[in-house]
């Protein structure tokens, strides 16, 4: 399963906000989107569209003026990297089922395919860990020990 642009994008800007939306003196300072294009290597147009859709979604507030641009809506331990990815309508899943909650399948037939559970529940775990790792994981570099903190367990096996 790969997650598309828009969201990697998304999460990168929002991850170069969180880390750039402090002045020296640690008070919050907007920082604007040709900033952050530059640094991420993102197109200004591409970076518009998507903050268009996180301000709507009440995660970035925009500031007006010289000086103006974007902040966060709030800190960004608050802010789950999974509520970005929803925010640009990047929906967290791998079945390829058009609508995976409803009984119609993607087989031909409407019947689900065989491995439909499986993706489903691999689907479901994406989203529980993109709802665990926070925009201050990302900053600071946490993902990965979240990651080895969860263990796999495997019914049957001896613990």
């Amino acid at each position: 399963m790969r997650l598309s642009t828009k969201g990697r994008y998304a999460v990168m800007a929002m991850a170069d906000l969180a880390r750039n939306g402090r002045a020296a003196a640690g008070d919050p300072r907007a920082v604007s989107l040709a900033e952050i294009a530059a640094r991420q290597e993102i197109s200004l147009s591409y970076l518009e569209q998507l903050f268009a859709r996180l301000r709507k979604a009440g995660l970035v507030r925009s500031v007006r003026g010289p000086g103006g641009g974007y902040r966060l809506a709030r800190e960004a331990a608050e802010t789950a990297v999974a509520d970005i990815v929803l925010a640009v309508d990047e929906p967290i899943r791998a079945v390829r089922c058009s609508a995976p909650a409803s009984p119609r399948g993607c087989m031909a037939s409407g019947e689900r395919c065989i491995t439909h559970h499986l993706w489903e529940d691999l689907g479901a775990e994406i989203h529980a860990y993109l709802s665990a790792v926070s925009l201050e994981d990302v900053v600071m570099k946490r993902t990965g020990a979240r990651r080895r903190a969860a263990p796999i367990l495997v019914e049957g096996a001896a613990a």
